[in-house]
């Protein structure tokens, strides 16, 4: 093509700078592949590749489309440019990545086009070890919104649940699973309540979207199937009860098949639901509640039958503690972006990842798809002043927690005195409960309205708020929160070593570590030793004889 004719091609192909196109003029390649980030090619390559993939032409001017061509190729060629962008581009796919030369018959200029790839499946691409996004034509440090989105994306897949089972037939469910599910689906769809005793079976499974057209799927044979009939889905599809002793040992255990339907009762059945009797407080707490509001445990496991990602071979858990807690598990990723945002915002999941066995489980009121379901599981925590469930979406999996007592006792007194509360302000609050992290943000609300004090990372309830003045024992839990002032420590290990000669690492924790905050975890009281030795030691007051010994000056 001459230059005029590969003008109009680029202008044909390429009419516009978005955030799928980028036009460079890069007349030297020699500091223009890996150089100044945010302006060289990895970064537009990581760029476009973290939108949907796109292209980026490389010896155009900029806007005005004029070919100004590659003048000094340094020397990169098409082929070992190539290998040097995905070194430095981290996680960018090789697939479908190509770059085109054209040379113009006229004018000898160079041109090079690099057809990007769009970033695999949950995984961003980085240049300069950095996170780049196009907005408009614009290229930017990518956006945590934008980084939620990839990570969070949801594989257009086939429908594990919804595929139909050749060999199964109406007599390979179980009579009294369906019996009860007929019950459950007028329940939750009264407007069939005349009409549904006429249907037969095969009707009646049409209806309540367990079957297509009369053909058993996967979702009615786990949730209605006969225990015999497992063989069609496979063995890994059972519930695990598995009670464990104080010291994390196995004390008894379950496994329940299919039909889950009527297994979640059995499940239900072994948890040991005891009564919890609060400590009376005026005539503030009530005598006494069950431990689990029974809510909770159904939709709990009910979320994990509907979310298991059944491909894996995994068995889904449900572990009883005998220190009161909970914890049921199951495998796949937590499509929606957060926690936070299902119990804020009330706000539904857009994608499911077995949306036929979700919309049967619903037609059968064994779940909630509208955002509600957590957030009551939250709010029934609430309402008994008991810690919040806690979220582990870690390696794949889904694991919830949820704990029978209460774990702070000024936790339970400010929500007791603070009935108007806000949700928001008792995910906060939690967090404090647990000594976990809070954001700034959160620490200066908490500080507004007066439940915290302390210093991070030593933040406790504030006393004003829970303690009556009269309160003694809680006024000297207050001030064990508070510990003592770091001189005073050092001076105490300078005395020890002083008055008792050389002692080992050990000893001066055993000194130390029992007279600190209470609101630090030991591993933070285990740092504070080490950070007031080495304060003693740059001092030159101690020193080290090796071997953990210390001995004073």
């Amino acid at each position: 093509m001459t230059e005029a004719e590969l003008k109009d091609y680029l202008i044909g192909h390429f009419p516009q700078e978005n955030k799928k196109c980028e036009w460079k003029g890069f007349k030297s390649l020699k500091h223009s592949v890996n150089g100044k980030e945010g302006e060289d090619i990895v970064s537009y390559i990581s760029a476009i590749s973290n939108m949907n993939g796109g292209h980026l032409i490389v010896g155009v001017e900029d806007k005005s489309l004029d070919i100004v061509g590659i003048q000094d190729f340094y020397n990169y060629t098409t082929t070992n440019i190539k290998l040097k962008i995905l070194d430095e581009c981290s996680n960018l796919s090789d697939e479908n990545f190509e770059i085109q030369e054209y040379c113009t018959q006229d004018s000898y200029k160079k041109v090079w086009i690099f057809h990007i790839p769009r970033h695999t499946f949950r995984l961003p691409v980085y240049a300069h070890k950095k996170l780049w996004q196009r907005v408009g034509d614009s290229l930017i440090k990518m956006k945590l919104s934008r980084l939620d989105a990839i990570l969070n994306e949801v594989r257009k897949s086939e429908d594990w649940s919804a595929m139909t089972v050749p060999d199964a037939s109406i007599g390979d469910l179980d009579e009294e699973a369906v019996k009860k599910a007929r019950i459950e689906f007028v329940k939750r769809n009264p407007k069939y309540e005349k009409e549904e005793p006429t249907w037969n079976v095969s009707k009646f499974l049409d209806k309540s979207k367990l079957t297509i057209m009369g053909k058993i799927t996967r979702a009615s044979l786990i949730l209605l199937g006969k225990e015999e009939s497992e063989h069609f889905l496979g063995s890994f599809v059972k519930i695990r009860w598995n009670l464990k002793t104080l010291d994390n040992q196995d004390k008894d255990s379950e496994i329940f098949s299919i039909p889950f339907l009527l297994s979640v009762d059995k499940v239900y059945n072994k948890i040991r639901n005891l009564k919890y009797r609060y400590l009376r407080d005026g005539t503030l707490f009530p005598d006494e509640v069950l431990r689990y509001e029974p809510f909770n445990i159904r939709e709990s496991l009910n979320n994990a039958i509907a979310h298991q990602d059944y491909t894996k071979g995994a068995r889904i858990n449900v572990v009883e503690f005998e220190d009161d807690h909970l914890v049921f598990s199951n495998y796949g990723a937590f499509l929606p972006k957060s926690i936070e945002n299902v119990v804020m915002k009330d706000t539904p999941e857009e994608v499911y990842r077995n949306p036929f066995l979700v919309e049967a489980m619903k037609n059968l009121d064994m779940i909630e798809t509208q955002g509600g379901g957590i957030r009551k599981i939250f709010n029934y925590q609430r309402k008994r002043f008991f810690p919040l469930p806690d979220y582990d979406l870690s390696d794949q999996r889904v694991i919830v927690t949820i704990t029978g007592k209460i774990l702070n006792e000024e936790f339970a007194r400010i929500l007791i005195k603070n009935p108007d509360i806000s949700m928001e302000e008792i995910l906060s609050l939690d967090k404090v409960q647990k000594k976990e992290m809070i954001s700034e943000k959160e620490l200066a609300h908490l500080r507004k309205l007066k439940f915290v004090e302390g210093r991070k990372p030593n933040i406790y309830l504030s006393l004003q708020i829970v303690a009556p003045a009269n309160d003694e024992e809680l006024k000297g839990q207050y001030i064990q929160n508070r510990s003592f002032d770091d001189k005073i420590f050092k001076e105490m290990i300078q005395e020890y070593l002083n008055k008792f000669g050389p002692a080992k690492r050990r000893s001066i924790d055993l000194l130390i570590i029992p007279k600190l905050s209470t609101a630090l975890s030991d591993k933070q009281k285990k740092n504070k030793v080490t950070n007031f030795l080495s304060a003693l030691r740059i001092e030159g007051k101690i020193r080290s004889t090796g071997y953990g010994i210390w001995e004073a000056i």
